[in-house]
């Protein structure tokens, strides 16, 4: 008895899943298209973090060599005139 309504639940799952399968497809295209925009918006935002990145070592590698630069000549006098 149990086998045959563990059977009969089993068949009324998939029948409804079939049923359903139209509307599913829709909603899956959406998410599929959902997901394509935000894997782009993330790989975009990638690219911009990686770029702001590389600016800011380059300006902080302005300012190591201006503080370099300061440093020496406060060692060797500054400038002389």
């Amino acid at each position: 008895m149990y086998r045959i309504l563990n059977r009969a639940s089993l068949l009324s799952v998939v029948a409804a899943g079939l049923m359903l399968s139209g509307c599913a497809t829709a909603d899956v295209q959406r998410a599929q298209a959902t997901a394509d925009q935000a894997l782009t918006t993330a790989q975009e935002a990638k690219q911009m973090a990686a770029d702001a990145q590389a600016a800011a070592h380059a300006a902080q590698q302005s300012v190591d060599q201006m503080r370099s630069e300061e440093s020496t000549e406060h060692h060797h006098g500054g400038e002389r005139g």
